[in-house]
This record gives C-alpha cells, sequence and structure tokens, in this order.
C-alpha cells in the first residue's frame, strides 16, 4: 500500500513546491483537500489523521495548532515552519550532519525542518566544531544572501508587481534588530556559546542563496589555513548526495547566489589564506533550504533513496 501524504498548507510557496516534487511520483498517494475547505478545521483533521507523513506549511501558530489536531500515534509530521526547530521531542531534519542524526530522522514521528538562512551557516560551522577546529565560543559572524522568494508570496508580489519602488533594484539588508529567526536553530543545533552576528540581505532575484561565515584562522583550533579547512569539510561529507564541497577556491572568481536555483543540492566553497577563510554554502532557498529538504526528510522516513523526486 502507498504511503499517503497530506500537505497542509499547499497553496503557499514551501507548499507548492512541494507538491512540485511530489505530485508526478506513483510511489506515494497526496491526499489532496478541496480548496473551498481548506481552512476548515474538521475538514483538515480529517486528513491530518488520514495520513502517513504530514507536510506543515503554516505559519508558527497554526503549524502548533495543526499537531494537536493529530489524535493518533501513526501520522508522523514534517514542519516547515519555524516553530518546533528547538522543541524537545523533534528531530531537527539535517540528515548530513551525523549519521545519528539521519537515524533518528527515520524513525522519527516529528521531524522539524530546517530554516533555508540556518541551513547555509549549520552546514559549515556544525562540522567544524564537531571535528574540534572551531571553539564553541567563536565570535562567528555571518551574511546571507537570499533571492525574493524567500519571503514568500507579499513579497514576490512586491517585487514583480508593475510600477514597484526603485529601492527593490538593489541589495537590501534586513533583520537590522539582530533577532533573526533563525538564530536560535543556528545556536542550539551547533552547539554554540553566543549567537553569531547575522546579517541577512534579500536581492532582486527570485531564488537562490549564499550564506558565508567569515574566520580568523587565528582564533581557530591548530590554526589551521583554509586550504586545510576545505579539506577537513570534504573528508566529513565524503559520500554525501546533497552535501558536496568544491575544490579549494571554487571554480569561480566570483560566487553568484542563484548558481544552485532549481536544484535541491547543497554546495560549500572554501577561499581564503593562511589567517583567514570564509566559507560559502551554496544552494536554493526553497531546494535544500526548504521544500527540497522537507522532501528528503520525507524519503528517509519512508526508507526511500533521499534523492527521489529531487533535482541534482
Amino acid at each position: 500500500m502507498k504511503p499517503k501524504i497530506y500537505i497542509d498548507g499547499k497553496e503557499g510557496t514551501t507548499g507548492l513546491q512541494i507538491y512540485e516534487r511530489l505530485g508526478s511520483r506513483d510511489d506515494i498517494e497526496l491526499l489532496l483537500i478541496d480548496e473551498d475547505k481548506r481552512k476548515d478545521t474538521e475538514e483538515r483533521k480529517k486528513f491530518l489523521n488520514a495520513a502517513d507523513i504530514v507536510f506543515l506549511c503554516l505559519p508558527d501558530a497554526a503549524a502548533r495548532e495543526a499537531v494537536t489536531l493529530i489524535e493518533n500515534d501513526r501520522t508522523r509530521v514534517i514542519d516547515a515552519s519555524t516553530a518546533h526547530r528547538t522543541a524537545e521531542g523533534w528531530d531537527y531534519g539535517f540528515a548530513e550532519l551525523s549519521a545519528e542524526r539521519r537515524a533518528a530522522i527515520a524513525q522519527s514521528k516529528r521531524v522539524a525542518n530546517p530554516g533555508c538562512h540556518a541551513t547555509g551557516l549549520i552546514a559549515s560551522v556544525y562540522p567544524l566544531i564537531q571535528m574540534g577546529l572551531m571553539p564553541a565560543d567563536y565570535p562567528l559572524t555571518v551574511f546571507s544572501l537570499t533571492g525574493y522568494s524567500g519571503g514568500g508570496k507579499k513579497m514576490i508580489a512586491e517585487y514583480e508587481g508593475e510600477g514597484r519602488d526603485t529601492k527593490l533594484d538593489s541589495p537590501r539588508i534586513y533583520g537590522l534588530n539582530l533577532h533573526h529567526k533563525h538564530l536560535p536553530e543556528m545556536q542550539k543545533v551547533c552547539g554554540l556559546t553566543y549567537p553569531p552576528v547575522f546579517c541577512p540581505v534579500v536581492d532582486d532575484y527570485y531564488k537562490g542563496m549564499a550564506g558565508t561565515i567569515q574566520l580568523h584562522n587565528a582564533l581557530l583550533t591548530g590554526h589551521p589555513s583554509a586550504q586545510d579547512i576545505c579539506d577537513k569539510l570534504a573528508a566529513y561529507y565524503e559520500g554525501q548526495k546533497l552535501v558536496t564541497v568544491a575544490p579549494f577556491g571554487g571554480e569561480d572568481p566570483m560566487i553568484a547566489a542563484n548558481t544552485l536555483a532549481g536544484k535541491d543540492s547543497l554546495q560549500l566553497i572554501v577561499c581564503g589564506h593562511e589567517e583567514q577563510t570564509i566559507v560559502t554554502a551554496l544552494f536554493d532557498n526553497l531546494g535544500k533550504g526548504a521544500s527540497g529538504a522537507a522532501v528528503q526528510n520525507m524519503n528517509i522516513m519512508l526508507g526511500l533513496d533521499e534523492t527521489t523526486g529531487l533535482s541534482l
């Protein structure tokens, strides 16, 4: 019998992207609620309890409410919102970080899908801390470039509308209060003593993300060079299908944030010299940064090849 899958919030950007990845698959059964009942709590409750796996593509409060509507111990949940990323009893859905995390996802009833900006930072920082290269109290700074699709339907309409404001023609720094909603998961998952100083930037392109950490090598354990860091990260992710490390310095003198738009993979690019290093996580904010990661987690939970239905 095919596993039954329900997307609660299919009309949003993340939900639509998940649907695109699942709609043509014949190894699952997609449960589709009537459009005129998609906000009917009782009707949603029926679908939530009928599914084997549910994707929650909802605002945080609605995602928490949706979990309370599940009255059986069989339905498994992948939450794409921020609501449960640091919550007890939820497994963080970034399988490449460790064999133990992958095994936990495979058996989990409750998986929290990572945030897009958090994905970029964690892909770089988590291994460095686990390998003992970066102290937990390192004074970390990061900037992260994203396409405007990360802002959802309202921001997409703002960028694509007629007669738009000319300020949208250039990159815009946001999150100026330095309390971005992805910071708690960055700090908790990586085990950082202090949250990083995080600077997100949105620009006039649809999708694609480049999150860059900036390192003083003298503050790292053993004073490694940028080449050493590249080699260590390549060894850490060796054999992974969706996370890879580029040859040292990358293949281009410039890094374009939309290089992996349309892909569900992530690539780390390490640049620098003996004293300073930058590590850039290059990926699609709607792919490995959201919907692609969610489908990858579903595949793992169902015991399927993790790349099924994904674009490499």
